[in-house]
């Protein structure tokens, strides 16, 4: 039998052939610029949307903690006033009953669709929803139906299938593509279908709308029974919630497995949570400095003839199609002193292998305006057709 050690190793270097190894590199960050391998890159591929990540008042409640670690699960001792200040001040920011914070996004999706949902109930998914949407639903063991991207109407008929639970369930922003999927639609299809609403609004919340609340802001929790967010992105820091009705809530206490059975966010990390919550809702030309910068560069690319995907958020995706393209223009790039990773399938379908370009309150209009002449002189590469 061959060893352990063999088998993977083949994988991996057919990985290498195809132009999807990945692999993983050291960074030492400050503001949007890094430094990997000696090299010192402005980065255009972070989701620190509001440049908070770095903010005096973040690292400020991080290191005045009294308390590093949690020590225990929520249920045992791990559940800290860190944390209740912090799902209050959620669940007044998203205009909800209550909230429930996890250790990161993968976990708040899969716990609660898996709480949510049993082998006879059913979960109508968009065809390109996070990886930790489709991982909560197969742990589930609830019944799928696919419906294509965006496809309202072929929600709406997929939702007429049987199941004693319904969920209707979908990004709003979708992190590969930089669309919005349409809320209001999705919740008028649910109602209709007498099925709940679940949006991961992970890169939607503090970023959208004159208040950065998001999806949140569109859609009452009626509406909306079951918002998830992220602190990872827009706040500057780690972790995720749930937000909704308190019996929601109280259920997810009771039954959401990667809450339950996993140490509590550490203290620190929640105080810190707050400090970002407080400057999304404080600092509004944050977000009118994001929209500059997105409109600076969605114009520049314009001009330049690079086909962009239609996106008003800072995920900007330039799809290039074959893989090894992908990573020769972030090779191009990164020479050139920017930072924008290829992004290749599994995690975007076959054939649209991309850069996923993001934008920060952050980067100056100088620094856009750098990274559109290094774009300019990639285009000399070879793109598949």
């Amino acid at each position: 039998m061959r060893s352990l050690d063999s088998a993977l190793a083949d994988d991996l270097a057919a990985r290498h052939r195809s132009g999807r190894l990945r692999t993983r590199h050291a960074t030492a960050h400050a503001g949007v610029e890094l430094v990997r391998g000696g090299q010192r890159l402005v980065n255009f591929c972070g989701n620190d949307y509001l440049g908070l990540a770095d903010h005096p008042d973040l690292c400020a409640a991080l290191a005045g903690a009294q308390r590093a670690g949690s020590g225990a699960s929520p249920l045992v001792t791990g559940y800290a006033p860190e944390h209740a200040e912090l799902e209050a001040a959620i669940a007044d920011f998203t205009g909800r009953e209550a909230a429930l914070v996890f250790s990161s996004g993968f976990a708040a999706n899969v716990g609660t669709i898996d709480a949510l949902l049993g082998r006879s109930d059913l979960a109508v998914c968009d065809a390109l929803n996070h990886a930790s949407l489709i991982d909560g639903v197969r742990l589930s063991g609830a019944r799928k139906a696919i419906y294509p991207h965006a496809d309202t109407a072929a929600a709406r008929q997929a939702l007429a299938g049987a199941g004693a639970r319904k969920l209707l369930i979908s990004d709003h922003v979708f992190s590969m593509d930089g669309d919005i999927a349409d809320a209001p639609a999705m919740a008028t299809s649910a109602r209709a279908a007498q099925a709940h609403l679940m949006l991961d609004d992970a890169h939607g919340i503090g970023v959208l709308g004159p208040d950065g609340r998001g999806v949140a802001g569109m859609l009452g929790q009626a509406e909306l029974p079951i918002l998830v967010g992220t602190f990872g992105k827009a706040f500057g820091c780690a972790g995720a919630f749930v937000a909704g009705s308190q019996v929601l809530i109280d259920h997810l206490v009771n039954h959401g497995r990667s809450q339950i059975y996993s140490t509590a966010m550490p203290p620190a990390v929640a105080a810190a949570v707050r400090a970002g919550v407080a400057l999304v809702q404080r600092d509004t030309w944050r977000r009118e400095a994001l929209f500059e910068r997105i409109g600076q560069f969605r114009t520049g690319a314009g001009r330049l003839g690079l086909r962009l995907r239609p996106s008003n958020t800072p995920i900007q995706p330039l799809v290039l199609g074959d893989d090894h393209t992908a990573v020769a223009w972030s090779e191009a790039l990164a020479a050139r002193g920017h930072l924008v990773s290829a992004i290749r399938p599994p995690t975007v379908p076959e054939g649209t292998a991309r850069l996923r370009i993001t934008l920060s309150a952050a980067h100056t209009v100088g620094q856009v305006d750098s990274l559109l002449d290094a774009l300019a002189a990639a285009r000399d590469l070879p793109v598949a057709s």
